[in-house]
């Protein structure tokens, strides 16, 4: 079955519900040998191992470290308790795990945002991207999702398009003062129709004009594989302006080797490109209980084993 951003977003969250402030003690056994640590820094998300490690997010934070993964991501960060945020804060830094991406702005996936101008959405985006600097700060964050909306159909595409750089200037004013970066994430047509932003060239060109530091693109190579395929060369013809990547196999959206994609080629690739950011495992498993959480673990060993 196909998982959506949104259903990816509300597991993690509803990971997370009933987490207390637990002591740092592991619910599974750690005294095991560590696994080798992966090339890349792919990063699982609150949910993916829960049947290994239990429900409490720290020792998910651990049992991905002794598996060998040395990055995590979580959409719904910034909606979970100043308490959680700083306790996952301190795990990741006691761990080595590098915080990736949380989602920055309140998507509307039905009606136009920022693509209409209106002043009013400008202002609750702006007060999106400054109560996102609180976070990243909390959870030692750089990286940060933002999404524009939906297209405004009743604007020429050109004007929606300036009023969308526009926006993300004035949003990579406030960030980049921090040195944060949001990155821009096109999603395919077929699971987020009517979007506006959807190609890697679109975003490429709307980067160039916002001309900052703090407004980069989120390659997505599951959505770029359904939407224009062609992974590798467009990766490299944006290279300048990526910086941060996600992961996801197609059809499915689960782990690599579940589907179409040649993930050895491409992480290989990403690698000899001197890569050293994120690749955020956005994506579903498989198959179902620890058997599917193994396997996922199982799939990365073999795509990074270039």
């Amino acid at each position: 079955m196909e998982i959506t951003r949104r259903e990816i977003i509300q597991s993690g969250l509803a990971a997370g519900l009933t987490v207390a402030a637990a002591p740092l003690a592991a619910a599974f056994p750690r005294d095991k040998a560590m696994a080798p640590k992966f090339k890349l820094k792919y990063a699982p998300h609150f949910g993916m191992f829960q049947n290994h490690a239990g429900s409490d997010l720290v020792d998910q934070l651990k049992f991905a470290a002794d598996e060998g993964f040395t990055a995590w991501e979580d959409n719904g960060m910034k909606g979970r308790s100043v308490a959680d945020q700083e306790r996952c804060a301190k795990a990741m830094t006691d761990l080595g795990i590098t915080m990736g991406v949380f989602v920055a702005n309140d998507i509307d996936w039905n009606n136009p945002t920022l693509t209409t101008g209106s002043k009013d959405h400008l202002d609750k985006f702006l007060k999106n991207c400054q109560d996102s600097v609180e976070v990243a700060k909390r959870v030692n964050a750089k990286w940060m999702t933002v999404v524009p909306g939906t297209c405004d159909l009743r604007q020429d595409i050109g004007f929606q398009t300036a009023n969308v750089i526009e926006a993300l200037r004035r949003g990579s004013d406030i960030l980049a003062k921090h040195g944060l970066v949001m990155v821009l994430e096109p999603l395919n047509f077929r699971d987020h129709p009517n979007l506006f932003l959807n190609k890697i060239p679109q975003a490429f060109s709307i980067c160039r004009a916002v001309n900052s530091p703090a407004c980069k693109i989120l390659f997505d190579i599951y959505h770029q594989q359904i939407q224009e395929g062609n992974l590798i060369p467009n990766m490299d013809r944006a290279w300048s302006e990526v910086a941060y990547l996600q992961i996801g196999d197609n059809p499915g959206r689960n782990e690599p080797t579940s589907g179409e994609i040649n993930y050895l080629n491409v992480f290989k690739h990403v690698n000899a490109k001197g890569f050293t950011g994120v690749l955020g495992m956005e994506h579903g498993n498989s198959k179902s209980g620890k058997d599917g959480e193994r396997a996922v673990i199982d799939a990365y060993r073999k795509s990074d084993a270039f």
